[in-house]
């Protein structure tokens, strides 16, 4: 198996790629903004063809060249139902302050008020894809936005699931739910009921910063108290 990645734009949104082996399909997770360039760098690197792109939520750090790559390869988009208004016009639900906060990141041509690729599959969770080659489960866990879902990706063989979790849950932390969309209590609850139950062992790859595993958010992340 092979999964790698870098860290796309500003915001240092984690984007994805994973195959299960070099020279083979693969499929992209995340790629946001400004992750065109190094994205054809690790594509070159491993021999690999993109099969489809899975975006955990509809931000602009982690959806913004999710169409130019659908274009390029002429592969489908699959993003959370409740995401997809936020294709359409990404800073207008925000406060005159906040959005003003959120343009100093935005750099000249980059525009926020269409980023719906040509090819989108909308998804409500519990959905099975099987694309690339690889399983991967699809967890609808609302909260950072209504529509984020979480990937879980089944290695087998004994190996540990990998879950791609967007901005629902970090090493230390979770997803703030103080933007248009999000809810605190909705965040905690998908968390309990999607991921906690999940082994210890099954690998976190968050959207921001560094992997972790669900055993150690279970023991030592203070948002998950008593959940």
């Amino acid at each position: 198996m092979l999964i790698t990645g870098f860290a796309a734009g500003p915001l240092a949104a984690n984007c994805y790629v994973v195959a299960l082996a070099p020279d083979a399909e693969c499929v992209v997770i995340d790629p946001g903004q400004r992750a065109v360039d190094p994205l054809r760098d690790v594509l070159t690197e491993h021999r690999l063809r993109p099969a489809a792109v899975l975006v955990t939520h509809g931000h602009f750090d982690h959806v913004m060249c999710a169409a130019a790559v659908c274009a390029e390869f002429g592969v489908p988009v699959y993003l959370g139902a409740g995401d997809v208004p936020m294709l359409s016009g990404q800073l207008r639900a925000l406060s005159p302050e906040f959005r003003a906060s959120m343009t100093m990141f935005v750099g000249p041509g980059e525009d926020l008020d269409d980023l719906r690729p040509g090819e989108l599959v909308p998804l409500g969770g519990g959905e099975h894809l099987r694309v690339a080659g690889l399983d991967v489960d699809a967890l609808a866990v609302p909260g950072h936005t209504p529509g984020s879902i979480t990937y879980r990706l089944a290695l087998g063989d004994g190996e540990p699931d990998v879950l791609f979790t967007g901005d629902t849950l970090f090493a230390g932390t979770i997803g703030r739910t103080d933007l248009p969309g999000g809810s605190p209590s909705r965040i905690l609850e998908s968390i309990a009921a999607e991921l906690l139950s999940l082994p210890d062992e099954t690998v976190v790859l968050p959207g921001h910063g560094e992997a972790t595993t669900i055993g150690a958010e279970r023991r030592g992340n203070p948002y998950l108290a008593g959940l």
